[in-house]
């Protein structure tokens, strides 16, 4: 889905969040939340960049020049390797709880770094089930590792939370981020109006910065949104990821070897044919909105693509210094 950089920067407004239905908003009041048995995963964080763009006037710009120089570093690679030839990012989880069931375990956490540790490095167990059309462009090993550093507990009175970033403002309720500078600071809560996740990618205020999940898709649990992935996907978009369609009609997604997809997959489709490209679509990258089950593969490209944010200026350099 090769574009220029000219069309990335009209493009600057696409927003990552993922939801459990079609009827997430901003706005959503709180609830109890949906079941995560069956219902599409949605984005829902379009709005959410639209309001941070309205509150800083200043991220378009921010998010250009970080194009600009993820493109360079693509195509004149710099960063180099810390720890044993990856790069390590700690994680702090941040946990945010009304009932013991939302109060997630040590050891669910732990099963959420285990399955990033495993799609980011393609030794999960089904990345071998990739169709023989893309087995040419599976990303392989990203050498990208995630280490817990910590778990931060709150109790809280909130039924659920929204998109609105406060579970990340302890001035709200929530939990201020960690170092977000050098630390992935994930939120667990229990999010309302059916929303799964959502991630600020890099050019986003430190304030923010981070990954939300539903504490019902966070890590090995149950049900079709159960193996981890919400988490993969939202920490792609972390890393400056764009949905495989490009979060428009046979939109592009900057990265070279996922087909022009006419738009989101949900559930586990058979094969399906793009109208854009006459190829098949890639509806088993962790960018597609298909269930846990059936994503599994980053391409070559996106592998690419994550490494050169972590180049100087492309938003998480301070990631890769010693």
């Amino acid at each position: 889905m090769k574009r220029t950089f000219a069309f990335f920067a009209g493009c600057i407004i696409l927003g990552f969040g993922c939801s459990k239905n079609v009827d997430s908003e901003i706005t959503t009041p709180e609830s109890d939340g949906v079941a995560l048995s069956g219902s599409a995963r949605q984005c829902a964080s379009y709005e959410v960049l639209q309001e941070n763009l309205k509150q800083d006037p200043s991220l378009a710009a921010r998010m250009a020049d970080i194009e600009r120089v993820i493109e360079n570093e693509q195509r004149n690679p710099t960063v180099g390797r810390l720890v044993n030839g990856f790069i390590e990012i700690p994680v702090v989880v941040n946990v945010l709880y009304k009932t013991a069931a939302e109060n997630i375990s040590q050891a669910q956490i732990q099963s959420q770094i285990d399955v990033l540790n495993k799609d980011f490095s393609a030794t999960n167990s089904d990345y071998n089930q990739a169709p023989a059309e893309f087995a040419s462009v599976r990303s392989g090993d990203t050498k990208i590792k995630f280490v817990l550093q910590s778990v931060v507990r709150k109790s809280t009175t909130k039924k659920s939370w929204t998109t609105n970033d406060a579970m990340k403002k302890s001035s709200q309720g929530g939990i201020n981020p960690t170092t977000p500078a050098t630390v992935l600071n994930m939120w667990s809560c229990n999010m309302g109006g059916g929303i799964l996740g959502y991630a600020q990618f890099p050019g986003g205020s430190s304030a923010t910065d981070g990954v939300v999940c539903d504490n019902n898709a966070f890590g090995i649990t149950s049900g079709v949104y159960g193996a981890g992935r919400t988490a993969t996907h939202e920490v792609g978009h972390w890393l400056n990821l764009r949905h495989i369609w490009g979060d428009a009609t046979c939109g592009t997604d900057f990265v070279n070897d996922t087909p022009v997809a006419q738009t989101s997959n949900g559930g586990c489709p058979g094969v399906k044919i793009s109208t854009c490209s006459g190829l098949r679509e890639m509806t088993m990258n962790y960018m597609d909105y298909t269930y846990d089950a059936c994503m599994y593969m980053f391409t070559i490209g996106q592998k690419d693509r994550m490494n050169a944010t972590f180049a100087v200026g492309a938003g998480r350099n301070s990631f890769a210094q010693p």
